[in-house]
């Protein structure tokens, strides 16, 4: 099956958790208004926080490693959501960033994408099961 990354997540309130993460902690919850704590961001944020992230770590790679005259990078994830069932209908990265060559920022931004495995993953779709591991 190849490589594996695993996390955990362990209940820590009533509608609040923990995600553990390498050697990071991330609260996930609900705000007020939706019966949560507000002690962190929604598991769907969570998902765009994931491929905002991957996406300009990416970029931001390429440009290091490539010399490039390019700073102040900055990514913009808007989402539009879906009801029925909830779901993200549509979602855009938006980058700026102080470049004077924009041919240049558009090739970074093109290999950027190519190598993010959460717009891969998403764009591509995946197998998704939920089960019980145990009772």
């Amino acid at each position: 099956m190849g490589n594996t990354v695993q996390i955990r997540i362990d209940q820590t309130g009533a509608v609040t958790s923990t995600a553990r993460v390498r050697g990071h902690r991330i609260s996930v919850d609900r705000p007020l208004e939706r019966g949560g704590e507000n002690q962190g961001p929604m598991g769907g944020e969570l998902i765009l926080v994931g491929l905002g992230g991957c996406f300009t770590s990416n970029l931001l790679a390429a440009i290091r490693a490539r010399q490039a005259a390019v700073s102040g990078v900055s990514t913009t994830v808007t989402a539009t959501l879906a009801e029925n069932p909830p779901r993200f209908a549509a979602i855009d990265l938006a980058v700026s960033a102080d470049c004077s060559d924009a041919a240049v920022l558009h090739k970074l931004v093109a290999i950027a994408e190519r190598g993010c495995i959460a717009a891969n993953t998403l764009r591509d779709g995946v197998k998704l099961t939920v089960r019980v591991a145990r009772s």
